[in-house]
């Protein structure tokens, strides 16, 4: 779910991201950040499910840098702190 709901507010779920009228970057930062802590505390019980969930949010982390007018330096990006650099 806020995989999903960081995805809506990267303006992710129309045809153009650019004019997406749910597109919020900095709720989208907080959901992404959220959703980063939650995978690293929980990574050694979500066994097999753990490397998709992982590939998703570095896709909304690299996703995010896309969409940034002044992108962050690597490492602090959304949740960059728990997952380490995204380039």
């Amino acid at each position: 779910m806020l995989m999903s709901a960081a995805a809506e507010k990267l303006g992710l779920a129309g045809d153009d991201p650019d004019s997406a009228p749910e597109r919020d970057l900095d709720e989208a930062r907080r959901l992404i950040t959220g959703l980063a802590g939650l995978i690293t505390a929980s990574v050694e019980y979500l066994g097999p499910h753990a490397g998709p969930l992982r590939e998703g949010l570095q896709s909304l982390q690299r996703a995010f840098r896309e969409s940034s007018t002044h992108p962050d330096a690597p490492g602090q990006g959304p949740g960059e702190k728990y997952t380490g650099p995204v380039y």
